[in-house]
């Protein structure tokens, strides 16, 4: 899978964890900054990430964040994007197979390596369940609603 992967400042160290450990778990990275700690705006790289995704670079993204808040908002703003700051395994997972979410947003003040590789492979394991058609009408109604607000 290609994953895009995005951070400011608060979220650089964590996101250099997350690369290296979607790397060696098999799918192609796309890294869209920060490169460094020097503070930078976190809806920029919102921003990056969602056009990666609805452009067709990107099948998902991971965006990180000092809370994953901040981050979550800016992406949301994106149509086609529907990004959720999950800070345990169960949300992360259950975000894509019910949800169809394709941003994973982290706090890098919240979680530590270790439990967001974990958040992160639940993300990535997880696949909407598209066959279901109670999680499809609600889907469809997420749609209309973000069709509705032009």
């Amino acid at each position: 899978m290609q994953i895009a992967l995005a951070c400011d400042h608060g979220g650089f160290t964590l996101k250099n964890i997350i690369k290296e450990y979607v790397t060696i778990s098999g799918h192609n990275m796309v890294d869209l900054g920060t490169d460094n700690t020097d503070s930078v705006d976190y809806p920029d790289y919102a921003e990056k990430l969602g056009r990666a995704i609805t452009s067709g670079q990107a099948e998902r993204g991971i965006l990180i964040c000092g809370s994953g808040v901040g981050a979550c908002i800016a992406a949301n703003k994106i149509r086609g994007i529907y990004a959720a700051v999950c800070h345990d395994t169960y949300s992360a997972h259950q975000g894509v197979q019910h949800d169809n979410m394709n941003v994973l947003c982290l706090g890098a003040r919240v979680v530590g390596g270790e439990l967001a590789k974990e958040l992160v492979q639940a993300f990535l394991s997880a696949q909407f369940s598209s066959n279901e058609e109670r999680h499809v009408r609600r889907v469809n109604k997420i749609y209309a609603l973000e069709n509705s607000s032009k």
